[in-house]
C-alpha cells in the first residue's frame, strides 16, 4: 500500500481527490489517526466535512477505519470547520477531524486534525506519515461506535447568548457557495442583524467565484452589493468557514491586519497587558496600535496551526493572520472561526451610526497585495529561503526577522519573502509610509533576488 508523501503539508493533509488523495490513501490516513489517538488514550473523535463534492465519500472511509480501530465517532456531517472545532471542544475533549480542501480548487480535499486539544502541524503531521510508512498501526480489541449528532443549533445558541448588537445592522454575506452559507443567515439573524445573502447555496463546484476572501477578485460581487443596496457592511467567508473578509459601504476591503486593530482596541479596554499574536504578513502599524492600547504584540510565523500553538505558549487573548484566520480567546475557545469573528465585528460596529467610517479610519499604510513567484517544483521555494537566510545582505535594513522566511524591517516600511507551505511559490509583501519608500524597498528586494536567479515580477513594483 502506497501514499504520496507530498500531501502531508505544514498545516494539514491535502491533495487531489483520486490522484494524490486516493481511497487507499484515505484509509491509511484514517488508520494512522486512529493509531495516534489510541496512543494518546483518546476514546472518541468528532468528524465533519465541508461542502466539497468528495467530502461525504471520504468521511465514510475515515469513519470505518476509526471504528475498526475501536474509536467512537461523533459525526456532525456537513458543517464549517469551526463547528467541527466547537464539537471537539465541547464533546470529545479536543479531538476532531475536519475533511476540507480549504481554499484549494474543487478537485482538492484534505484533513485538518486535532487530537487531545492539539492541532496537528509540522512534525506532528509527519508522525502520521511515518506511522503509515512503518505500518505502525494500533487498534483496540473492541469495535468503535458511530453516533450521528446535530450540533448546529447548540453552536448558534452559544454565540447568540454571548453576542448581541446594540442596534440592527443590515449586512451582506457572500459565502462563495461554501459551507458557511448553510449557517450564516441563521447565526447573524440570531444576534440581531438583517441579512442579505449572496451565493449562500452550498455547491462544491463553486460556480460563481472561489470562496477565498484573501483574494480581492473574489470580493467584487460583495463590493457591488454594498454599492447598489442599503447594506451597511459586507462579510465574506472562506470555503470551510474559518476565515473572514470585510468590505465597507464604499467598497474598501478591510484586510485582516486592520480588522485586528479594531478587535485589539476593543479587547484591550477589558484585558490590559494582554498578549496579541499576528503573523509576519501583517502591517507594522498593528504592532503600534496594540502597544498604544496597552497590549503586548507578538510576531508569529504564518499558519493557523502555528498560531494556535503560539496562543497556548503565550496565553494570548487574540490572534490573527493576513489570510483571514482570526482567533479569540476572550469569550470564546481560541480557535479560528470566520463567522464568530464576523459576529464580534458587528457587535463593535453596532455601537456606531456609520460602521464603514469606523473601519475606513483605521490606521493604514501604502502596501502591496501578496506577490507570488512560481517555482518549478515542490521544495524549490523552501530551498531559496534557506539560501537567502544564510547569505543575503540587505544594506538599507534595520532588522531582519527570520521566524518565517525573511521579514526585512526598514525605518519607513518592511519587505517580506517567505515560502508558501501549501503551494510551490515564494510569497512577497511590502509596506511603507509612502509610495516612494515602497518602491525603494521593492527595488532592493528585486536586486537581491536577481543575484539568486529569481526574477521579481516587474509589473508588481509600484
Amino acid at each position: 500500500m502506497t501514499i504520496a508523501p507530498e500531501i502531508f503539508k505544514a498545516y494539514d493533509i491535502r491533495g487531489i481527490v483520486g490522484k494524490t488523495l486516493t481511497e487507499e490513501a484515505c484509509a491509511l490516513i484514517g488508520r494512522a489517526i486512529a493509531s495516534e489517538a489510541i496512543s494518546l488514550g483518546i476514546e472518541s473523535i468528532a468528524l465533519g466535512y465541508d461542502g466539497r463534492l468528495s467530502g461525504e465519500g471520504l468521511s465514510k472511509i475515515i469513519i470505518q477505519e476509526l471504528l475498526n480501530a475501536g474509536i467512537k465517532v461523533l459525526l456532525v456531517k456537513a458543517v464549517t470547520t469551526p463547528i467541527l472545532y466547537y464539537t471537539a471542544h465541547t464533546r470529545t475533549n479536543g479531538s476532531g477531524i475536519m475533511i476540507t480542501g480549504s481554499h484549494n480548487p474543487p478537485d482538492y480535499n484534505g484533513f485538518k486534525i486535532m487530537l487531545a486539544g492539539e492541532t496537528y502541524a509540522g512534525d506532528k503531521i509527519q508522525t502520521l506519515l511515518h506511522r503509515i510508512q512503518q505500518q505502525n498501526f494500533l487498534h483496540k480489541n473492541a469495535s468503535g461506535r458511530l453516533d450521528i449528532i446535530n450540533i448546529d443549533d447548540d453552536y448558534i445558541q452559544y454565540i447568540s447568548k454571548n453576542i448581541k448588537l446594540t442596534r440592527p445592522i443590515k449586512v451582506a454575506i457572500d459565502a462563495g457557495n461554501g459551507i458557511a452559507g448553510a449557517f450564516a443567515k441563521q447565526l447573524f439573524t440570531a444576534i440581531g442583524a438583517d441579512v442579505v445573502e449572496l451565493f449562500c447555496e452550498v455547491d462544491g463546484n463553486f460556480p460563481n467565484h472561489h470562496p477565498d476572501p484573501a483574494k480581492s477578485e473574489n470580493m467584487k460581487d460583495l463590493q457591488n452589493i454594498l454599492k447598489t443596496t442599503d447594506c451597511e457592511i459586507g462579510l465574506a467567508f472562506g470555503g470551510d468557514g474559518d476565515r473572514l473578509g470585510v468590505v465597507t459601504k464604499n467598497g474598501n476591503i478591510i484586510y485582516p491586519d486592520r480588522q485586528l486593530m479594531l478587535f485589539a482596541k476593543d479587547i484591550l479596554q477589558r484585558q490590559k497587558n494582554a498578549k496579541i499574536i499576528f503573523d509576519v504578513k501583517c502591517s507594522r502599524l498593528l504592532k503600534n496600535v496594540i502597544q498604544e492600547n496597552g497590549g503586548k504584540p507578538i510576531l508569529c510565523k504564518t499558519g493557523h496551526s502555528f498560531i494556535k500553538a503560539a496562543i497556548k505558549e503565550h496565553n494570548a487573548i487574540l490572534a490573527g493572520e493576513m489570510s483571514g484566520h482570526l482567533f479569540f480567546k476572550e469569550r470564546w475557545f481560541g480557535f479560528d472561526d470566520g463567522l464568530y469573528a464576523g459576529c464580534r465585528l458587528l457587535e463593535i460596529l453596532s455601537q456606531y451610526d456609520n460602521p464603514s467610517e469606523i473601519l475606513n479610519n483605521l490606521p493604514n499604510a501604502f502596501s502591496t497585495p501578496e506577490i507570488n513567484i512560481q517555482m518549478e517544483k515542490e521544495g524549490d521555494n523552501h530551498a531559496i529561503i534557506q539560501q537567502l537566510q544564510s547569505s543575503a545582505q540587505f544594506p538599507n535594513s534595520e532588522e531582519i526577522i527570520t521566524i518565517d522566511g525573511l521579514r526585512v524591517e526598514y525605518k519607513n516600511g518592511f519587505g517580506l519573502i517567505r515560502a508558501s507551505n501549501t503551494t510551490p511559490v515564494l510569497v512577497l509583501r511590502f509596506e511603507a509610509d509612502n509610495e516612494l519608500a515602497l518602491k525603494e524597498i521593492q527595488n532592493e528586494f528585486a536586486f537581491i533576488l536577481n543575484q539568486y536567479n529569481i526574477n521579481f515580477p516587474a509589473d508588481s513594483i509600484c
